[in-house]
C-alpha cells in the first residue's frame, strides 16, 4: 500500500505521457474502491458495482490535473472563459476519460484480470440527460477542446433531474417518459454546497434614495455540482458546473400537521421543478413561465459565481473584461446582459452606463438558428411578472441603444409589439456575435439581423463549428482510428489536419481494402445490435443510409421517408432486378408539443412495419428506427454509416455537427447547400459529395409561387404515386385516413419544399447506388472524406474563438 501511495504521489502534475500506471496498480485501486467506496466484495459485485469502482479509480487520476490546472489559472491570473448553455449533451464519461488519460489498454487488462469485460462495464453507464441535440453536443465538444488546448474555462448549465425525456414507440407513436439518469449515483460529480446563490423571481421594485431595489416574491437556492472535464493526454482539466435548485424556505411542519400538505411543500416543489426537466412544454402560460425561470436561474447563478470568483482576487470591476469572457450559447442565456448590469449596478453600486459598457465587453453571443420561432420572444406581461427589475433594465438598454444610434429604424428594437426579443437583446449586449458556418453567418447578416448589422459593422463574425476527434473518431471508431495510426503514426488526435497525410495512401488498393474492412466491422456490430435490441436482421453489406437528428420539418425526415417509399415501389415492380441493398436508419426525438414532427415519426414507423415484412423485397430494403436516440447510440451508428443524410431545406440549418462526425468516419454526404454542408463540399470536393436541391436564394424565390408544391407534385409521377399510397392507407390499413393531414400539407402548405426537392433527391439517391456498386470508387470517396475532415475539429473552432472573441491564451 505504501508503495502505491508513493507511486501516485510521484505522478502529481505530470501529463499522461509521463505516467506509468500499470494494470496492476489500476487493478488494486479498482478493488480498493469496490470495497471502500461501493461496499462490495468481488465475488458478489454486479456490473454496476464494477463500473462505479472503475469510475472512481479513473476519477482519482483526473482530480490531480484538475487541481493543478485551477492552481495555475489563479497563480498566473489567466483570463477565464465562461460558457453558458442550457444543454450539455456530454454522453457517457467513463470511456472518454479513460482514453483521454491514455489508460484504456490498462483498464482493459485490469478488468479482464478480475473476470470483467471493459466494454460491458462501459455500456452500463447511463447517458447524462442534459441536452437534446446539436446545441448540447457542441457545448460538450467545446468543453473537451478547451481542456485539450489549455484554455481555462467553466461550463455552466442546469443539473436536470430528468433531462429531455426518454422516448419509446407504441404503435409507431412517440411516447415520452421521464429520463432517470440520476436514479443511480453519478460518480463523476462533486457537490459544492458552499457554492450556493439565491435566485429571485417576481415581486416588485421599490425606488429608494435614487436606487431601484428589487424585492423578489419567490426565491430558490442554486447549488453547484462540479464535473471535471479532462483534455487529451490529461494535461489540463476544466470544470462543468451544473446548478441544482434547492428550496430557500424550511418545510412548513405547522401547515403539514394541519393537513395542508400541498401548501407545506410549495417551496420545495418550486425549487425541484426548476431543475427537473429540460425544455418544458411551453404551449401553456405555466410552461412559458417555467422556461423563463429556468433560463434566469442558470444565468443568474453563473454570473453571481463569476463575480464572486473575480472579486476573490481583484478589486476593480472596471477591469472585469480583461479577466472574464462570457459566451452565450444561443438566446437561452440572453438575460445575461440585463442580469450582469443588475448585479453591477444594484449590488455593487456602479452607474448604469458603466455597468452596460462592462457587460458588453464581457459578453459574446453565438446564434444557432435562422428559424424565427427559435429566436425567443417573451410577452412583456410574462417577462415583467417573472423578472420585474430586468424588464426595467431591458427598457433602459433599448432606450440607450436608440439614443446612441439615432439612425436606427423605428421597427428595430428589443421591446416591440408587447414582446421582449431575446435575439436583439443578445446582439445589442454583446461585443461579438457569431454564426456557426460560413453560409449561416452570411444569412445572419442578410436576413436575421440586417439592420443591426448595418448599425454595428464587424460585430457579426463566423466561427464554423467542429467536433472533438477524441470522442467521435478515436473512441467511437476504434477500427478506423487504429488504421489511421498504423498508416500515419500517432498524435493525429490533437492535430487533425494530419489526416491529410492519408491522401497518398487512398490510391493504394490495400489501404482501401483495410478502410472497407474497418467499416464492415462497425456495420456487423450494428447489425448484431439491431437484431438483439429490435429483432430486425439487417445485411451488413447493404448501404447503411443514416439520418439521425432532432425531428423537425426543416430537417426533412419527411423527404427521406417519401423517397424511401418511392424506392420500395420501384423494387416491388422489379424485385429480380440488379439492385444495391439498402438499410435506412433513422434516429431522433420530436418535441412533445410538436404534432407534425410526431406524425412524421409515426409515418416512418408505419412504413417500416410494412417494408420490413415484405417478402417480395426481402433484404433489398430495411428501415430501422431505434427509440431514444442519444450520444451513445450516435457513437454506435455513425462509425457504421455509409451515407450521411444532410437534407435540410437550404437556408434553415445553421451548421450541423452530425455532418462533420459522419465525414470524419468515412461516410460521404448526400445533402443540400445548407449550413456546414457548404464547407464540407469545399473540403471534400464535388466528386465526393452527392449534392442536390434548391439553394437558399432559389428557396426564397420558389416560395413566392403559392402553387409551387402542387406544380412540383404534378410534375413528378413517383411523388404522386407515393402520396397516393399514403392517402389510401397503404401504411395504415387500420386507419386509412391517418395521414390525410400530412398529405394535404405536402400538397398545399409545403413551406420546407419537400415536393420541390423530391425529384432531385430521388436522382441523387440513384447516384449513390451507382457509386456503391463500384467498390474502388466508393472506398476512395469514403477514405477521402476522412482524410479531408481535419478542418472540422472543434480544436480549430476553439482556437478561433480564443483569438477572435475571447482574447484568451493557452496555459499549455
Amino acid at each position: 500500500m505504501a508503495h502505491r501511495l508513493c507511486e501516485r504521489e510521484a505522478l502529481l502534475d505530470k501529463s499522461v505521457t509521463d505516467l506509468s500506471v500499470t494494470p496492476n496498480l489500476l487493478q488494486a485501486d479498482i478493488l480498493r474502491h469496490l470495497t471502500f467506496t461501493v461496499g462490495k466484495d468481488a465475488p458478489h459485485a454486479s456490473v454496476h458495482d464494477w463500473r462505479m469502482a472503475l469510475s472512481h479509480a479513473i476519477r482519482d487520476r483526473i482530480v490531480e490535473p484538475w487541481f493543478s490546472s485551477t492552481r495555475r489559472t489563479w497563480a498566473e491570473k489567466r483570463k477565464r472563459v465562461y460558457y453558458l448553455s442550457m444543454e450539455f449533451l456530454i454522453g457517457r464519461i467513463l470511456e472518454d476519460a479513460t482514453i483521454n488519460l491514455g489508460l484504456y489498454d490498462q483498464a482493459t487488462e485490469a478488468m479482464a484480470a478480475m473476470g470483467q469485460d471493459l466494454r460491458a462495464v462501459i455500456g452500463d453507464e447511463p447517458d447524462a440527460a442534459l441536452g437534446n441535440g446539436g446545441l448540447g453536443r457542441l457545448a460538450a465538444c467545446f468543453m473537451e477542446s478547451m481542456a485539450t488546448l489549455g484554455c481555462p474555462a467553466y461550463g455552466y448549465g442546469i443539473r436536470y433531474e430528468h433531462g429531455l425525456f426518454c422516448q419509446r414507440f407504441e404503435g409507431g407513436r412517440q411516447v415520452e417518459t421521464p429520463e432517470n439518469w440520476l436514479a443511480q449515483e453519478h460518480p463523476w460529480e462533486f457537490a459544492r454546497p458552499e457554492s450556493a446563490y439565491t435566485i429571485g423571481f417576481k415581486g416588485h421594485v421599490e425606488t429608494k434614495d435614487g436606487r431601484d431595489i428589487w424585492h423578489p416574491a419567490e426565491t430558490v437556492i442554486a447549488e453547484a455540482h462540479d464535473t471535471p472535464v479532462i483534455g487529451w493526454q490529461g494535461k489540463w482539466a476544466n470544470t462543468l458546473r451544473l446548478w441544482g435548485a434547492k428550496s430557500t424556505g424550511q418545510f412548513d411542519l405547522e401547515r403539514f400537521n394541519r393537513g395542508d400538505y400541498t401548501a407545506a411543500a410549495e417551496p420545495e416543489t418550486l425549487a425541484r421543478t426548476l431543475s427537473r426537466v429540460l425544455y418544458p412544454d411551453d404551449t401553456t402560460y405555466q410552461g412559458k413561465e417555467l422556461r423563463l425561470k429556468q433560463e434566469f436561474f442558470l444565468t443568474s447563478a453563473a454570473l453571481q459565481d463569476i463575480l464572486r470568483r473575480y472579486l476573490a482576487s481583484h478589486s476593480d470591476l472596471k477591469a472585469l473584461p480583461e479577466h472574464v469572457a462570457i459566451q452565450m450559447n444561443d438566446t437561452h442565456p440572453a438575460i445575461a446582459g440585463p442580469e450582469l448590469i443588475r448585479l453591477l449596478q444594484d449590488e455593487h453600486g456602479l452607474p448604469f452606463d458603466e455597468a452596460l459598457t462592462i457587460a458588453r465587453a464581457c459578453l459574446g453571443y453565438t446564434n444557432h438558428t435562422l428559424l424565427p420561432e427559435a429566436l425567443e420572444k417573451w410577452a412583456t406581461f410574462t417577462f415583467g411578472n417573472v423578472l420585474p427589475r430586468h424588464m426595467q433594465i431591458i427598457e433602459k438598454i433599448d432606450s440607450w441603444h436608440r439614443r446612441a444610434y439615432p439612425n436606427r429604424p423605428h421597427y428595430v428594437g428589443i421591446v416591440k409589439h408587447q414582446e421582449v426579443r431575446m435575439g436583439e437583446l443578445a446582439f445589442i449586449m454583446s461585443h461579438k456575435v457569431n454564426g456557426v458556418s460560413a453560409l449561416h453567418s452570411d444569412l445572419v447578416k442578410q436576413n436575421l439581423f440586417p439592420e443591426l448589422h448595418r448599425l454595428h459593422p464587424g460585430r457579426i463574425i463566423n466561427q464554423t463549428n467542429g467536433v472533438t476527434p477524441r470522442r467521435w473518431l478515436r473512441m467511437a471508431n476504434k477500427p478506423l482510428a487504429g488504421l489511421i495510426t498504423d498508416t500515419i503514426g500517432a498524435g493525429w488526435e490533437a492535430d487533425l489536419d494530419r489526416l491529410k497525410e492519408l491522401e497518398p495512401h487512398v490510391e493504394d488498393a490495400g489501404f482501401r481494402a483495410a478502410f472497407a474492412a474497418a467499416k464492415r466491422l462497425n456495420k456487423v456490430e450494428l447489425s448484431n445490435w439491431t437484431r438483439a435490441e429490435m429483432g430486425v436482421q439487417i445485411n451488413p453489406d447493404a448501404v447503411f443510409d443514416v439520418q439521425i437528428k432532432r425531428i423537425h420539418e426543416y430537417k426533412r425526415q419527411l423527404l427521406n421517408i417519401l423517397e424511401t417509399i418511392a424506392h420500395w415501389h420501384k423494387l416491388r415492380s422489379n424485385p429480380k432486378g440488379t439492385w444495391v441493398p439498402r438499410v435506412k436508419i433513422f434516429g431522433g426525438k420530436a418535441a412533445p408539443g410538436y404534432a407534425v414532427a410526431k406524425e412524421i415519426i409515426r409515418l416512418i414507423n408505419d412504413v417500416a412495419e410494412v417494408v420490413n415484412n415484405d417478402p417480395l423485397t426481402g433484404d433489398l430494403l430495411k428501415i430501422i428506427y431505434p427509440s431514444n436516440y442519444n450520444v451513445s447510440m450516435a457513437e454506435r451508428v455513425i462509425p457504421a454509416a455509409d451515407l450521411s443524410e444532410q437534407i435540410s431545406t437550404a437556408g434553415k440549418e445553421a451548421s450541423g455537427t452530425g455532418n462533420m462526425k459522419f465525414m470524419m468516419n468515412g461516410a460521404p454526404t448526400i445533402g443540400t447547400l445548407d449550413g456546414a454542408n457548404v464547407e464540407i463540399l469545399q473540403e471534400v470536393g464535388a466528386e465526393n459529395f452527392f449534392l442536390f436541391g434548391l439553394t437558399a436564394e432559389e428557396v426564397a424565390r420558389r416560395r413566392e409561387d403559392a402553387d409551387h408544391s402542387k406544380k412540383a407534385i404534378e410534375a413528378s409521377q413517383p411523388l404522386m404515386d407515393v402520396l397516393q399510397m399514403i392517402a389510401e392507407g397503404r401504411f395504415s390499413p387500420d386507419e386509412p385516413d391517418r395521414y390525410h393531414g400530412l398529405v394535404h400539407r405536402v400538397w398545399h402548405h409545403d413551406y420546407f419544399l419537400v415536393a420541390a426537392d423530391f425529384d432531385a433527391y430521388h436522382a441523387a439517391q440513384g447516384q449513390v447506388d451507382k457509386a456503391y456498386a463500384d467498390p474502388d470508387r466508393w472506398w476512395k470517396m469514403a477514405a477521402l472524406n476522412t482524410a479531408r475532415s481535419g478542418f472540422f475539429s472543434s480544436d480549430r473552432t476553439i482556437r478561433s474563438y480564443m483569438d477572435e472573441i475571447w482574447q484568451a491564451t493557452s496555459a499549455l
